[in-house]
């Protein structure tokens, strides 16, 4: 009979399986040897199928874990590699990994409370804790005096998600049930998942107002209201509902939107107002650069991945929600989990709290993170990663061969080869990904095509940046 993970002898039995997962980790970043495993993607999917074989065989192999492990670990992009700098895809902290562990070992499910009864209470506390930490961040409008805050605490919450995408569709979805056919308006910069929001939800397509500077341009978005409601009026209906996304955080360069000037248009126009912080809200951890979200305590709605700027395994999403009567709009009532009399006798009703119906355990993980690190060690780890991006930058921009888009605002430098083709760019960051030597990503900003470094790890030396470097000169045509 097949062991099982939880139970009186669960650890005994888990034991020995973890020294096969840590041995066949170790052998398969040893194969790998590197960021990525070289040869493409029909050389890494030749060297999967020949370790798997038959994926169901009519007899088991006990040696299976050892050879998938090992298999997955020489063909994965290592994230804790400093040369695996393409995406917001961050090396987990090993805390958080092995509480992760005892998650999954334990396999609750927060839809009912008799399935999750320690983790339901977990969740309250941590999602609570970390709300008013959004809502206490020091917020100015234009029109507020200098040194004062505006903003008191709140007692808000949050809802644990998979990710920004299901962040950002919750955000519109809140926005739907409260005030009807919401009109929504975003910057060019907006992240992908908002128009696809628009479309699951049944919303009209989003107005785009410019973002000339990387960043949404107050001045447009002024003009975009005012034309929304004036557009109303002149067909003699009332304005209808406006939602305002704007972005702390870009995917493509890492800059946030002038939230406070935002966040001013939204008050005068009545509008609601989204900010999807997924990649910048980790800055909320670090007193050097808590400033850059000034604003962000007028959002209703905030976006948070702490599987970026949190060193989470993934997934590790929030939606923090200023007014907790919001999340009324997403009761739902079944027998068999919230009964009525249930609910009033005292158990819970955890059913409101997500879209999903089976729901992992993803707040242990970043509770144990929180508790271990602190507000001091989380800010620490976010000005590590920072300043390597303020370096990375330096080095660039003192390279003659190279040319830099900016100075970064959070950690993501992008930069390009002085002269090269948008297609020699291209082929350069192929070659290396082909090669296994180092991942980098790609942006199109001001028309042409840049080299993108995400810098998420903490323990990148200046070593690490000039090698970096260095592969992709040694990589570009002269």
């Amino acid at each position: 009979m097949s062991p099982l993970a939880s139970g009186p002898q669960g650890p005994d039995t888990l034991r020995p399986l973890l020294i096969t997962v840590l041995e066949a980790l170790r052998a398969g970043a040893a194969a790998r040897g590197g960021p990525l495993p070289p040869g493409g993607p029909a050389a890494v999917a030749t060297r999967v199928r020949e370790a798997v074989g038959d994926p169901l065989p009519d007899h088991g192999d006990e040696t299976a874990l050892h050879t998938l492990v090992q298999a997955f670990a020489a063909g994965a992009a290592d994230p804790a590699d400093p040369l695996c700098a393409a995406h917001l895809h961050c090396p987990p902290l090993a805390v958080a990994t092995a509480a992760d562990l005892a998650a999954s070992a334990l396999n609750p499910s927060l839809d009912s409370w008799d399935q999750a009864p320690a983790a339901s209470e977990l969740e309250a506390l941590v999602t609570r804790a970390i709300t008013a930490e959004v809502y206490a961040t020091p917020s100015r409008t234009p029109e507020t005096p200098v040194g004062r805050t505006p903003i008191t605490p709140v007692e808000g919450d949050a809802l644990v998600t998979t990710g920004g995408t299901e962040s950002n569709q919750l955000a519109l979805l809140l926005a739907r049930e409260l005030h009807g056919r919401t009109q929504l308006i975003c910057a060019a910069n907006a992240h992908h998942s908002l128009h696809r929001a628009t479309w699951l939800l049944g919303l009209p397509e989003p107005v785009t107002v410019p973002a000339p500077a990387g960043t949404m341009d107050p001045t447009a978005l002024d003009e975009a209201l005012t034309g929304c409601i004036e557009q109303r009026l002149r067909r003699g209906q009332e304005p209808g509902p406006l939602l305002v996304a704007a972005t702390a955080g870009t995917t493509d360069a890492g800059l946030i939107d002038p939230l406070p000037a935002i966040a001013a248009l939204c008050e005068t126009h009545g509008a609601r107002l989204h900010v999807d912080a997924a990649y910048g809200g980790g800055l909320l951890f670090s007193d050097r650069h808590r400033p850059k979200l000034d604003g962000l305590a007028h959002a209703h709605t905030v976006t948070l991945d702490l599987h970026k700027l949190g060193w989470q395994p993934v997934a590790a999403g929030l939606l923090a929600v200023r007014d907790p009567h919001d999340l009324a709009v997403l009761a739902h009532q079944t027998d068999y989990l919230n009964a009525d009399d249930d609910t009033e006798a005292g158990l819970p009703d955890l059913l409101g709290r997500s879209l999903r119906t089976t729901r992992r355990p993803d707040i242990l993980k970043i509770a144990v993170t929180l508790k271990t690190l602190g507000r001091t060690g989380l800010g620490a780890l976010v000005d590590q990663v920072c300043a390597h991006a303020t370096e990375f930058a330096e080095l660039i921009h003192r390279h003659p061969r190279f040319e830099l888009y900016d100075r970064p605002t959070i950690s993501t430098v992008l930069f390009r080869p002085t002269d090269a083709t948008d297609s020699a760019v291209a082929a350069v960051r192929r070659t290396l990904l082909t090669e296994g030597r180092a991942v980098l990503g790609r942006a199109r900003l001001d028309d042409r095509l840049w080299l993108k470094a995400t810098l998420l790890n903490p323990h990148t030396g200046p070593g690490d940046l000039a090698a970096l470097l260095k592969l992709v000169e040694g990589h570009t045509p002269r």
